[in-house]
């Protein structure tokens, strides 16, 4: 039976750990938070995520440890690391976490057999080289690999990715990753190996590509509207064209959550970091921010006594409000004086009665995930 390591068991790593346990491997789990190993290895560990409860309930070869020399297993060649690197306060991605866990691997020497050290997390281009300058003298290959996921399709998504991005640390890693990705997908993925900083910008690129997209589609329907014309009619039509398709060009909320908007500040700030202003990047970032403000003059001046929002999430079915627009747009017109009603699932009512208190009238929604009525 073929054994992995994961580092990390947050969210996304404990996703990715049971999907691998699913498919046959063997997995150990690393992490720092005592109270999540815990919950793991003894199955009550709950999450919001969809199916990670009943994974966990059910998977027999999944153990989890706050020591990570026991990844470090003879028998365990190829090491997922899946640690945070929220975004710092300059827009890119903090990497302390990577770091703290390559500090650790340093304290454990040289390895007798190569470990190929897989990077899952969202890193800044040209972060997985001075990694691999640190590690390789440690007989560690570093590889880059991200994952293509959105919240509360998580499991779903990593079973099915369109294509597996590997930013390979030498043909024999690549050939490594590769071989475990043809056994964990249920699919068959494109594979895209390169380098690891070609890798690192073709992952954020990727993501602000969609922003670019959903920027795009929210101006011209802002303009169809400004016009008296039908923007949903307009987008269609143009996404009934191949070259273009249908995909994130629909007429909505301006992008947000834990990824999109992120990534596009991310982009921005690498090409001013090597001396290339991607204008690209900070226009998308503008364009969102003046669609909310078109939104809200909109909204503003309705005749409605009481505007509805049937979810202030970042997208339907989350419980995720982290640079979500439909909040940003729902606080905005509350302060503005609108009565806002919003209908959510009681988890997410605890957090806005905590942060907003008395600012909103909050209803439980009797089915999660509708849209809302703006």
């Amino acid at each position: 039976m073929q054994g992995i390591g994961v580092i990390g068991v947050g969210r996304l790593g404990l996703c990715f750990a049971l999907n691998a346990e699913a498919k046959g491997f063997d997995v150990i789990g690393a992490d720092t938070d005592a109270g999540l190993i815990s919950g793991i290895n003894d199955r009550s560990h709950t999450s919001d995520e969809p199916g990670v409860n009943e994974a966990l309930r059910t998977c027999t070869r999944l153990k989890c440890t706050y020591d990570v020399s026991a990844v470090l297993n003879p028998h365990r060649h190829l090491i997922f690391v899946l640690v945070a690197t929220p975004s710092a306060a300059d827009g890119g991605y903090d990497h302390s976490q990577v770091d703290a866990v390559a500090s650790q691997l340093e304290r454990f020497g040289k390895r007798a057999d190569t470990v190929h050290l897989v990077i899952g997390c969202t890193t800044m281009p040209g972060y997985c080289n001075r990694l691999a300058e640190r590690l390789e003298p440690l007989n560690y290959t570093i590889s880059y690999c991200p994952e293509f996921i959105a919240q509360g399709t998580i499991m779903r998504d990593q079973l099915s990715p369109d294509q597996v991005l590997i930013g390979e640390g030498g043909t024999a890693a690549g050939d490594a990753i590769e071989a475990f990705f043809r056994t964990f997908c249920d699919n068959v993925p494109a594979f895209c190996r390169m380098d690891r900083t070609s890798a690192e910008i073709a992952k954020i690129a990727t993501n602000c590509f969609l922003t670019t997209k959903i920027s795009f589609a929210n101006s011209i329907g802002d303009l169809a509207i400004k016009a008296g014309a039908d923007p949903d009619a307009i987008l269609h039509a143009i996404g009934a064209d191949s070259r273009i398709g249908n995909k994130y060009l629909r007429y909505g909320f301006g992008f947000g959550g834990p990824c999109f908007p992120r990534d596009n500040r991310a982009l921005g700030k690498f090409g001013d970091d090597i001396g290339y202003e991607l204008l690209l990047s900070k226009a998308t970032d503008e364009v969102n921010r003046r669609h909310l403000e078109f939104q809200f003059e909109r909204y503003a001046h309705v005749s409605d006594e009481t505007i509805v929002f049937d979810t202030v999430t970042y997208k339907k079915d989350s419980n995720i409000l982290e640079d979500s627009q439909q909040l940003a747009l729902a606080l905005r017109l509350a302060r503005a004086g609108r009565k806002v009603v919003v209908r959510e699932r009681p988890s997410v009512l605890r957090i806005l009665e905590s942060s907003f208190p008395g600012l909103f009238i909050l209803e439980e929604s009797v089915t999660t995930g509708t849209r809302s009525t703006l």
